[in-house]
């Protein structure tokens, strides 16, 4: 089994996709107005509307009600991308932090209130974790 998709629902895709591009610095592929996907390396985030979930089941996923999952991206440097996304960010929730783990982590919310990651390795054992080992 491999994850390949988180999804989250919208009442307005183009506002939440544009957001993502600013942050991910991917454009979003738009095969409908009602979904975009931002394809990375390891993982795609995809936008949905909520007329979508129609097409699963009604009501299976509201938009705007998350509180338990956590959109996570590695990056560079969490602190640089702290100075360039503060503004954009619809509320930051943690400025950089080292967290006991080894990441240095910056958590903020997006125009949906998602929350958001950024974090950089910061210890050699938080480094390993997050390279691939050959098998």
């Amino acid at each position: 089994m491999q994850l390949v998709s988180v999804r989250v629902i919208t009442n307005d895709v183009a506002r939440l996709a544009e957001f993502y591009e600013q942050v991910t610095g991917r454009q979003a592929r738009r095969p409908a107005p009602q979904f975009a996907e931002l394809v990375g390396p390891s993982c795609t985030l995809a936008i949905g509307s909520a007329e979508t979930m129609a097409l699963f089941s009604a009501g299976a996923a509201v938009p705007e009600s998350n509180r338990t999952a956590i959109i996570e991206f590695l990056v560079d440097d969490v602190d640089q991308e702290y100075e360039r996304l503060a503004d954009i960010a619809a509320e930051i929730v943690q400025k950089p932090t080292t967290m006991p783990w080894g990441n240095r982590s910056l958590l903020f919310r997006d125009p949906d209130g998602n929350l958001v990651n950024l974090f950089t390795p910061v210890t050699d054992e938080a480094r390993r974790r997050v390279t691939p080992t050959a098998s």
